[in-house]
C-alpha cells in the first residue's frame, strides 16, 4: 500500500538538536512542512555526506518553513557524540531524531528487520500531517538536498495551487500545466 496522502503515525522519541536533548512526537510535524529523513546509521560513510548536505541546505528549507527531521535507528545519546566527533555531522542545526526501537523507521516501511537499520527513506509530510513525497533509494545511493528541495517547492506549489501541476524538472517560477481535456495528446 502506498504512503502517499496517508496520515502519519503517531510516535513520541528523543532527539538531539542544537546540543540539547529534546522530545519530539507526531504532533511536531503538524501545522507546517516537514522532511523526515531516513538514513541506516550514524558513524558510517555516505550518511554523514547526506546530513552534511542537508545542513548546507538548511536556511533554504527554513525559509521555505519546512523543518528537517533526520532519523536513525541509533539513540539521541549516539547522534550528540557524532556531532560532537565529525565536522560534517557538527553542521546539523536540525533535529536528529532518534529511534532505538524501530517505531518510527516502521510507522514509514523503511525498516531492513534483519539489520535493525532503516533504508534511504526521505517523505515530505505537509502540514495537514499527510505524506505527499517518498522516496526510497538503497544503502549505497546518496541523495541530493537540492533535488528534495525542489520537489518540496513543488509539493508546496502544487498544495497552494489547485488545479495546477508542476511537469519534469519543475522549477520555482516556471510554467505550470493545469491538466485538461485540451492537453490530451498534445505534450
Amino acid at each position: 500500500m502506498s504512503l502517499i496522502n496517508t496520515p502519519i503515525k503517531p510516535f513520541k522519541t528523543s532527539a538531539y538538536k542544537n546540543g540539547k536533548f529534546i522530545d519530539v512526537s507526531d504532533a511536531d510535524l503538524h501545522g507546517k512542512w516537514s522532511v523526515v529523513f531516513f538514513y541506516p546509521a550514524d558513524f558510517t560513510f555516505v550518511c554523514p555526506t547526506e546530513l552534511e548536505d542537508l545542513a548546507d541546505n538548511y536556511a533554504a528549507f527554513q525559509a521555505l518553513g519546512v523543518e528537517i527531521y533526520s532519523v536513525s535507528t541509533d539513540t539521541h545519546f549516539a547522534h550528540k557524540a557524532w556531532h560532537d566527533t565529525s565536522p560534517a555531522i557538527g553542521k546539523i542545526h536540525y533535529t536528529m531524531v532518534g529511534d532505538p526501537t524501530g517505531t518510527i523507521t516502521r510507522n514509514f516501511d523503511v525498516m531492513i528487520e534483519e539489520a535493525g537499520l532503516a533504508d534511504r527513506g526521505t517523505f515530505v509530510i505537509d502540514p495537514q500531517g499527510k505524506i505527499q513525497i517518498v522516496e526510497i533509494t538503497a544503502g549505497g545511493i546518496g541523495r541530493d538536498a537540492l533535488e528534495l528541495l525542489r520537489k518540496v517547492k513543488a509539493a508546496q506549489y502544487v498544495a497552494s495551487h489547485p488545479g495546477e501541476v508542476c511537469p519534469a524538472k519543475w522549477q520555482e517560477g516556471e510554467k505550470t500545466l493545469a491538466p485538461s481535456l485540451d492537453l490530451v495528446g498534445k505534450i
